[in-house]
């Protein structure tokens, strides 16, 4: 079988992969803090025909090789900052840098990374994601450095004594450190949790799971290592900070999008084109003895 066969086949695979992946960028170029992601190739085996050797006497031979088509090295998801575009909801934070929120579910448990911040509160003052995963962070009981995370809670149920009898809450307010400030009706204010964020080392490891999730957050290289990772305060340790009532745009540039679908296109057409040109001529080799 021709060598170029498989080239071409490969080739088409691989190209198929990467029209997927645009595809799927340009379908979530609207989604929030969405990361695009990009196909990287990198060459196949190639068959050796020809040692090469050092000339000692003589002239020396260069080596000789065939390859045999392309494979796809790595499906890279690109973490760069998107466009924030100011909403006006109290419960919608962007991050301004680097970071994820840090959300769990209270059902399994389980913990997820996200970058979308278009959060809500639910009947009981809990701030939770759209699934209902509630975000993590230093609750009332426990806002300092070191302190144990839960679940972020906004209501005045924690009032400081101070605070003038049947005064209730009537505005929140959340900083660029994930402070969560109470406003209450006589005028008085209190801080009631910290929203922490998380930063990876290697966040190429996560994996997406949906709905603006990621996993994977052990091998991804979370702060406090992947025995005991932690998260910390917004503004420190390289983390970016909290812009409230905002929300983080998507990053896919449609205009790359399209330049990338174009030449996707024209590479997938080259290989189908060279898979009929093997055709023909194995077909000519066929057509030989008549």
């Amino acid at each position: 079988m021709l060598r170029a066969l498989n080239s071409g086949v490969s080739g088409i695979q691989q190209f198929q992969n990467r029209l997927d992946v645009i595809g799927n960028n340009i379908a979530n170029s609207n989604t929030i803090a969405f990361k695009a992601a990009r196909s990287d190739f990198s060459d196949a085996f190639s068959q050796t025909l020809q040692v090469s050797s050092a000339a000692s006497s003589g002239a020396g031979q260069a080596g000789m090789q065939v390859g045999s088509g392309v494979t796809t090295a790595a499906v890279k998801n690109l973490f760069t900052q998107g466009a924030l575009n100011r909403t006006g909801v109290g419960t919608d934070l962007a991050i301004d840098g680097d970071g994820f929120f840090m959300v769990r579910d209270a059902n399994s448990g389980e913990e997820y990374a996200t970058r979308a911040g278009d959060f809500r509160l639910d009947s009981n003052g809990y701030l939770i994601t759209n699934k209902g995963l509630r975000v993590q962070g230093y609750n009332a009981a426990n806002i300092s450095a070191g302190a144990a995370r839960g679940d972020i809670q906004i209501n005045d149920d924690l009032a400081p004594a101070t605070t003038t009898p049947g005064a209730a809450m009537t505005t929140f307010s959340i900083g660029s450190n994930g402070t969560v400030n109470i406003h209450m009706s006589d005028g008085s204010e209190y801080v009631t949790a910290q929203i922490l964020l998380q930063k990876f080392t290697d966040p190429q490891a996560l994996l997406k799971e949906g709905d603006n999730l990621w996993s994977g957050i052990g091998a991804a290289g979370p702060l406090g290592g992947s025995g005991a990772s932690t998260a910390e305060v917004p503004g420190t340790n390289g983390l970016g900070k909290i812009d409230s009532s905002a929300l983080e745009l998507s990053n896919v540039d449609l205009a790359n999008e399209f330049a990338n679908l174009i030449s996707t296109q024209r590479g997938f057409q080259a290989c189908a084109r060279i898979i009929t040109t093997s055709d023909e001529v194995l077909q000519e080799l066929v057509n030989l003895k008549r």
